[in-house]
C-alpha cells in the first residue's frame, strides 16, 4: 500500500515521463512464533499429500 502511494506520487508530480528504480536493502528476520507456524502447516499439508 506505501509503495502503491509513492509511485502515484511520483507519476502526479512528472506527469507520467519520470523514471525511477527500485532495490533491495536487506531481510528481516522472521518472528519465531511465525516461523514455527509456517513449518507446521507445511508439514501437515506434505503429511496429508502422502495419503
Amino acid at each position: 500500500m506505501f509503495g502503491h502511494f509513492i509511485f502515484s506520487s511520483l507519476r502526479s508530480m512528472t506527469s507520467g515521463r519520470g523514471q525511477f528504480s527500485m532495490e533491495f536493502k536487506n531481510y528481516m528476520p522472521c518472528p519465531s512464533a511465525v516461523a514455527d507456524a509456517v513449518i507446521e502447516k507445511v508439514k501437515a499439508e506434505k503429511e496429508a499429500a502422502k495419503k
